[in-house]
């Protein structure tokens, strides 16, 4: 009897997400499996709108963008109903069983983890793929979407340089990262910004502005500023976590109150919004006396045709995770280890994130070229 495997992809898009089915699809159906998408992430499995992956559906879907299935962010256990906030894990669990699934594919960033293990708990047999742009997925040395977003936000920092020395300028430059700074940190050593803020270290407005006087003394009356749109200055970083303590503290105790009002305290910050960035350019003409520009890439970065290097990742674990159902191996998130993959627990991953430790060699070589990291 053949196996039946369900897909859906779930939280936000990511260069690379139709290479990943693409690749189960395919080699699903070299062996004799059936393959089955569910529309829109984890709704679309709530309500049973599917579609069917057979070979003209995976045809040319490669080099595309986005996801052929759609996504959505919302949870199975809190998802919009009417005007109501509704747990749907048991509709979910019904609609495995409706469509006779053997497994279900989940491929998605932290919060798909998260998700898709709580599916795994109530008894359904779940694997799952790490996509995300921001690379901060635990226990996996990368995920796809990365190399293609680094890309985008590297290409544009190259393009700003120009305009910045035109105009004798500061230009900063906001790239997604809410809690980790891969993105920012890579693109902005690859595109050469003289100024990198992450959400790792905490941040003093004066260091950059010293940092580029220093510049402008020197003779180069230009700066580009790669700052992750979480990155913190040291007073917000200090409050922000308290906050955050705060909150976990009110809910390790069931305290729903408190946790909401520190949730919403926390939505304050910059890693929600880009408050942060202007007023952080605005700092910067303050203090140094060049004229600051923003530019925010927003979601141009997730954008496109994925590369080369993300078209083979999003293949290589998704032709891993055929092999791994073959081997009736479930409740695991297919992540990558050098050159191969390995079964990591999502019990393992969930609940964590991958940040930028302070001993990667992209903060050491940032230091060592001269790259302020605003923190001294």
């Amino acid at each position: 009897m053949s196996l039946h495997i369900g897909i859906l992809t779930a939280g936000g898009d990511s260069p690379g997400l139709n290479a990943a089915i693409r690749a189960i699809g395919k080699t699903a159906l070299s062996r004799n499996m059936r393959i089955l998408g569910f529309r829109d992430g984890f709704r679309g499995l709530m309500e049973n709108r599917t579609m069917r992956l057979d070979r003209e559906a995976l045809s040319s879907i490669l080099t595309r963008g986005g996801t052929i299935l759609g996504t959505s962010r919302d949870k199975p256990h809190k998802m919009p109903v009417g005007n109501e906030m509704m747990d749907m894990t048991d509709a979910i669990c019904d609609n495995y069983e409706r469509n006779n699934l053997d497994v279900l594919v989940c491929i998605g960033g932290g919060g798909t983890q998260k998700n898709a293990f709580r599916l795994h708990q109530k008894g359904l047999n779940i694997i799952t793929l790490p996509k995300t742009i921001d690379n901060d997925v635990a226990m996996t040395d990368i995920t796809f979407g990365f190399d293609t977003a680094m890309g985008i936000a590297t290409d544009a920092l190259d393009r700003l340089h120009s305009t910045a020395h035109s105009h004798h300028r500061i230009i900063v430059c906001e790239i997604m990262g809410h809690n980790s700074g891969w993105l920012a940190l890579g693109s902005g050593i690859a595109g050469g910004a003289d100024v990198i803020l992450i959400p790792e270290i905490a941040y003093d407005p004066a260091v950059v502005a010293a940092a580029i006087k220093h510049r402008q003394q020197c003779g180069t009356n230009f700066s580009i500023v790669a700052v992750a749109e979480g990155a913190l200055d040291k007073g917000q970083y200090k409050e922000y976590w308290r906050l955050k303590n705060k909150k976990a503290a009110a809910k390790a105790k069931g305290d729903k109150s408190t946790a909401k009002k520190m949730n919403e305290a926390l939505a304050s910050f910059g890693h929600k919004n880009s408050n942060n960035t202007l007023r952080l350019s605005q700092e910067l003409e303050e203090m140094t006396g060049l004229e600051s520009r923003v530019t925010i890439l927003g979601h141009y970065q997730r954008g496109g045709t994925p590369s080369a290097a993300d078209r083979l990742l999003a293949t290589r674990v998704g032709a891993a995770c055929v092999d791994y159902i073959e081997k009736g191996k479930t409740g695991i998130m297919v992540a990558v280890d050098g050159g191969n993959t390995k079964a990591v627990p999502l019990k393992d991953v969930v609940g964590k994130k991958k940040l930028v430790p302070m001993d990667h060699p992209w903060v050491a070589a940032a230091r060592d070229v001269g790259t302020c990291l605003g923190d001294k």
